[in-house]
This record gives structure tokens, C-alpha cells and sequence, in this order.
């Protein structure tokens, strides 16, 4: 199938009220095929299309994982990477997200990435500087943390700057993360941030919704 035509295929399925029953018709399509538009749509500009073709993206790959015995995945692990660096000459829209995302559904990809995914909020490592890149990072960890906590354990304490950031969505973001934990360091802060009424958009479960910052620092929400 030509690009333009999958394309436009895609978004169609992408703007659907029903995306539950949309997805299933997109990891449908050809996989190694479907992954450039989804590519293309992390810069839609708009947002509930953004974080469905992360949402796409994370079940499209971790099938190819599987199918394909993950030599496809891994390129397209490396394209998201690439686009993180700063030889790429973009900002890597979309592609910490996706990553957190994949690595949250396949468990071969997250066994040989999620150190690289960790990198991006360590100083020494491959530290992310642009704030809302950060984000997106954050919210990847986020995902992997939920999905697979013994990969993300060992990195709790490069969250303590984000959970006292002036970034409403860090503090959300990192409480989130530390949430899954009982680390005393960040314990003592999610206590604090459990009394900020700061409001953020956070994406979950397939939803965008404005939620609190006391809300994504409680260990009982939904993950």
C-alpha cells in the first residue's frame, strides 16, 4: 500500500471515538509498513492524535517483536533513539513516549532498551535538557515503571529533581514513577506533592484528562 494512502488510512483510524476498535484494525495492517505514518503523526499538532499513535506505535512494535523475532523492532527502537540525538538535527517529538510505551508491552525490547530510556534523566548518562522533552521522558519511564517496576527501581533517586521542579508536569510526572516505590528519599517528597493542586494533562489508559499533581503522587490510582 502506497504511504499516502496508509496514511491517511491510519488517521482516519487515529480520530475514531471507538480507538479501542480502531487500534485492532491498525495493528492489523501491515507492520513494518505502518510504522511511518505513525512516525509522522507524533508532530500532528494534535494532541489526542499524538498519544494515540504512541499508543498505535507501542502495540504495532512489541508484534513485531514477537513476529518478526525482533530484528524490525529494533530498528524501529534505533529510529526513536536517533531521534533523541542531537546529530538528528530535531527535537524527538514523540519517540521517549513511544519507547516507554513499547517497552512497557514487549519484554524483549524492554530487557535491552530501558537503560538507554533511564539515561535520558541521569547527568552523567544521556540527560535530556530541553523541559518539555523531559516530559515525554518522563512519562516513557512512567509507562515502564507501571508495566515492568524491577527495570526502573534502581534509577529512583535521578526522579528527586523533577518531583521539586518548577514544572507542574514534572512533579506529576515523577511522582507517578515514584509512586510504584517505597524509597524514603522520595517518599518524603510524594507527601509533599500530595498537597499540590497544580493541574496537568496526563494520558492514561488510552484518555486525556486534567488531572492534579496530588493526584498522579497517590499510590492508589489506576495506572
Amino acid at each position: 500500500m502506497r504511504f499516502r494512502k496508509l496514511k491517511i488510512q491510519v488517521r482516519e483510524l487515529l480520530e475514531r471515538d471507538d480507538f479501542p476498535a480502531a487500534l485492532e484494525e491498525i495493528i492489523n495492517l501491515p507492520s513494518v509498513q505502518v510504522v511511518n505514518p505513525l512516525f509522522s503523526f507524533f508532530y500532528a499538532g494534535n494532541e489526542r492524535i499524538k498519544w494515540r499513535a504512541v499508543t498505535a506505535m507501542g502495540r504495532v512494535v512489541s508484534m513485531m517483536a514477537i513476529q518478526y523475532q525482533k530484528e524490525p523492532a529494533r530498528v524501529v527502537m534505533r529510529r526513536l533513539i536517533w531521534n533523541l540525538n542531537d546529530e538528528s538535527g530535531g527535537i524527538g517529538w514523540g519517540s521517549p513516549e513511544a519507547m516507554g510505551e513499547i517497552m512497557a508491552q514487549s519484554k524483549e525490547m524492554a530487557d535491552e532498551y530501558h537503560r538507554l530510556l533511564l539515561s535520558y534523566i541521569m547527568p552523567h548518562g544521556n540527560y535530556i535538557e530541553h523541559p518539555l522533552l523531559q516530559r515525554g521522558v518522563l512519562w516513557g519511564i512512567g509507562q515502564l515503571a507501571h508495566a515492568k517496576p524491577g527495570l526502573v527501581q534502581s534509577s529512583i533517586d535521578y526522579l528527586i529533581p523533577f518531583m521539586t521542579s518548577p514544572d507542574p508536569f514534572h512533579r506529576g510526572l515523577a511522582s507517578w514513577i515514584s509512586a510504584c516505590y517505597d524509597h524514603e528519599p522520595t517518599n518524603k517528597l510524594l507527601i509533599q506533592n500530595r498537597q499540590d493542586h497544580s493541574v496537568v494533562t496526563f494520558y492514561q489508559n488510552s484518555q486525556l484528562n486534567e488531572v492534579t499533581v496530588s493526584f498522579m503522587a497517590s499510590r492508589n490510582h489506576s495506572s
